[in-house]
């Protein structure tokens, strides 16, 4: 039971974008296609997954061990970057085509503070590895579906007629911000 509760509150209720405000730059900035949005999802939530994990056992085997807990966010930087620079390799070769729709984004999710902020909150909370992993992935899940409903939204927009004043990124925040409001709803479940 407690391995769900994590889940619905990393996906719904405390939405990492929506609720924590971490990785609005892909957020607000990969989301004008839907199928974009789905491939920056992906890759974040293998980047999410990974950096938590490895992060994890960094920080529990070797900056805990040695005394090195002041070291944590450039030790976790590291690790992300290195990550991020992995994957970035791996989707050339294997999806050009997502490869360069991603295109500047996907250097940008080593800087992305939800990468960052999700392996410091997991050492914060004091979970367990299982309860690490569970809480990446339904964080990275969270992440993916918002990203994918607000782009879906903007899609929308784009064949709707709106007043020149609101095109573009003034009804994407009007619109990002009636979604978090939606995800706010969820608020009584845990």
């Amino acid at each position: 039971m407690e391995y769900i509760l994590i889940f619905i509150a990393a996906v719904f209720v405390n939405n990492v974008v929506l609720a924590q405000f971490l990785g609005i730059c892909p957020f607000l900035g990969v989301s004008k296609k839907v199928s974009t949005a789905a491939g920056m999802g992906a890759a974040v939530t293998f980047v999410l997954t990974i950096a938590t994990l490895v992060t994890f056992l960094i920080q529990k085997y070797v900056l805990d061990a040695y005394g090195l807990g002041y070291m944590q966010t450039i030790a976790f930087i590291l690790v992300i970057a290195a990550l991020v620079q992995l994957m970035e390799i791996v989707l050339k070769k294997v999806s050009p085509s997502l490869y360069q729709a991603l295109g500047v984004f996907l250097p940008l999710i080593t800087t992305n503070c939800c990468v960052l902020g999700v392996a410091i909150l997991v050492i914060q909370k004091d979970y367990n590895l299982l309860q690490a992993i569970v809480y990446a992935v339904s964080t990275a899940i969270g992440f993916a579906l918002a990203l994918i409903i607000f782009a879906g939204i903007r899609e929308q927009l784009e064949m709707t007629h709106l007043p020149k004043g609101l095109k573009g990124i003034p009804i994407a925040l009007i619109t990002a911000g009636l979604l978090a409001m939606a995800f706010m709803g969820f608020s009584g479940i845990v």
